[in-house]
Parts: structure tokens; sequence; C-alpha cells
């Protein structure tokens, strides 16, 4: 493999070969130094790259007709692990033929197979979902865990934080991401013992590449003031979906009000420049493309419906955590969480964090 290469599991996702084939070419267009490995059924892929001649001459297919249904159990599909268009395109990251894979496919095999397959690196306990959510600001902020873990304790919740400001680093450009835990409150004295805990951690951490400034409530997600917001698994993905269900509730109700009679209608053509501002902003399209983070290659989940605009979003993920070489920054942090634990504790949590790589 002279050149970067991301594996596309073009048989995932809900709309099919032509729209992950036709994201993948948009998102060669910005970066043409990338090659593809497209994943799935020979005929049906060669079709779709009739309308996307570009993109033949930096493709190969790997050819595979059996698929991960989206209702399938995780521990049911990894046993088709060698035999899956999404399970091929994971073990092209394992057997180095691709520097990451990307795939639209059901979450929880994606995240087992990858798990197995790739392994969390050296000082990860378990990885994590995260995901960029849009902000007021001009930027995007990192959310993780998003349901990778439903509980988390203090250690998982530093080590989170660690890798989604190495991840905010590279796709927002904030050189020391502000990070904050999601609590019930900020105070102090609010939330559970691993929260705090976890806070009294980061807080001494002074070596890392990142501002820890202390908890956060799920009303200020958005607003752009945090980077990172760090949580476990369970409380994320509520939180996620709450988010997503308030964007949703926003638009459908705006095309309500638009709709109802002819003077609403008259107004809605007087605001319409805003009103398009507003669909772009929560389009989840543009926001497309969660990566596991903490394990030993690039692996990133584009929602199941996504347009082939957002496939190309993700796939954009995929290849600027390959330029920015994500897996080493985790490392380099994690050394330097290690190395000032010690300093300050002793044996402390430096030891958990530098240990061998889990299972």
């Amino acid at each position: 493999m002279t050149l970067p290469r991301i594996a596309v599991d073009a048989m995932g996702g809900d709309e099919g070969v032509r729209t992950m084939v036709e994201g993948a070419a948009l998102a060669r267009r910005e970066h043409d130094n990338f090659q593809f490995l497209l994943v799935g059924d020979q005929q049906r892929i060669e079709k779709a790259l009739e309308s996307h001649p570009g993109m033949r001459g930096a493709s190969e297919i790997l050819h595979c007709d059996d698929v991960i249904s989206g209702d399938e159990q995780p521990s049911k599909a990894i046993r088709r692990a060698k035999t899956t268009s999404m399970g091929l395109a994971v073990n092209a990251v394992k057997q180095g033929a691709a520097g990451a894979a990307v795939s639209a496919g059901n979450t929880g095999a994606l995240m087992a197979m990858s798990k197995i397959a790739l392994r969390t690196m050296p000082g990860i306990d378990r990885p994590a979902l995260a995901a960029l959510l849009p902000t007021l600001e001009a930027h995007d902020v990192v959310m993780l865990d998003l349901g990778a873990n439903t509980e988390a304790d203090a250690r998982n919740l530093v080590q989170f934080a660690v890798m989604g400001a190495a991840y905010s680093r590279i796709v927002n450009g904030f050189e020391r991401p502000k990070v904050r835990l999601l609590n019930i409150g900020t105070e102090e004295i609010k939330g559970t013992d691993a929260l705090r805990d976890a806070a009294a951690r980061l807080s001494d951490a002074t070596a890392l590449a990142l501002e820890f400034d202390g908890f956060v409530e799920s009303d200020k997600i958005n607003r752009g003031e945090t980077h990172v917001v760090v949580t476990d698994g369970f409380s994320g993905n509520i939180a996620l979906k709450a988010i997503e269900g308030s964007a949703r509730f926003v638009t459908d109700l705006l095309r309500q009000a638009f709709t109802s009679s002819l003077r609403s209608k008259i107004g809605f053509l007087v605001s319409k420049p805003a009103t398009e501002l507003l669909k772009h902003h929560l389009d989840p399209n543009n926001h497309n493309g969660a990566v596991f983070l903490g394990l030993n290659g690039v692996v990133v989940k584009s929602h199941g419906s996504a347009t082939a605009k957002g496939v190309a979003h993700a796939v954009n993920v995929a290849a600027r955590l390959l330029e920015n070489d994500l897996t080493q920054r985790i490392a380099n942090d994690l050394s330097e969480l290690g190395e000032d634990e010690l300093r300050k504790n002793g044996n402390g949590l430096s030891g958990g964090l530098s240990g061998g790589a889990a299972s």
C-alpha cells in the first residue's frame, strides 16, 4: 500500500452501494491522495463506479455479498466477521491493507468486530464512541462516550478525556481543548464518586494538552463554551438522542408554523435565508462520522440513513485522522499523563494507563 487507503463497507447502511460509492467519490475531491478498498458485491460496485470514472483508478474492489443486518445481534455478527463486508473492511485495517475503515452498518456489530480485530491501544481499557455535535459557535463539540460503554469508572473517564482532546485538536484545531465532564450540576460536590474522582485526576494532570474546566450540564452541550464533553455511554447516548430529538422537534414545529396559513407562508418566504441556515446547521449529514477512539486503527461509523454528502463527511473524518496520526497523538498524551501522575501521586493512575492493551 503505497498511498493512504480507506476501506469502505459498500454494503452497509440504508441507502445502499450507490450512496456509499458516491460518498467516497465526493470525499476524494478533498483528499485526492487517498485510495479506496470498496468491500461488497463487485457487480453492484462496478455499476456505481460508472458514474464516478475518477474513482476507478483509485479503487480496488474486494468482492463480498454477505451483509450484517441492522438488527443482528453483535454476538452473532462477529461469527461472520470473515465473510461479511463489514468484517472484511475492518480486517483490512488489521492486516495493514487499509489505514481506516468506514461503515454505515450495524453499530453494535461494528464495535464488536473492531474491538476483537484491532484490540485497544496500550493504556486504554475501553474504546469509546465519539461524535461531533453542532454548537452556536463556529466549531463543533466532541462528545464521548455515546454508547460503547454503559458504565465507566474514573479511570475510563480520564482516558476518554485524553482521547477526546486528541480528536478535537485534529478536527477543530485547538491546541488545548476545553474539556468538561457531563454532570447534573457544575458544583464540585455534584455527581457520582466516579465523576468527582475523574475531575480531581484531570485537574492534577497539568502536562496534558487540554484544559480541564470542571462539569457541564446537558443543556449547555451545544452552547459552544466547551470543546470536549466526556461521559459514560449510557448517559451520552441518552443526551445525544435528546439533542437529535429536539432538533427534529424544532424543524417540524417551524414547518407546521410556516404552512399553517397564507400569512405564515408569506412569512416563510421572507425568512427563508434564515431558515435555510438553520436547516444546514441542524442537518446531521454535515456532522456525520462517529469514531471508535482507543483502538489500534481508525474505524468510523457513518449514520445508516446518511446521504452521499453524509458518507463523504464520514470518509473525510477518516482521512483527516489518518493524515494527523490520531493513534500516535493519543499514545503521546497517555505517556504525558503517566509521567504527570508519577510525579504527583507515586504509582497512582499511571500504572493503569501505561499497561498493556486490553482484550
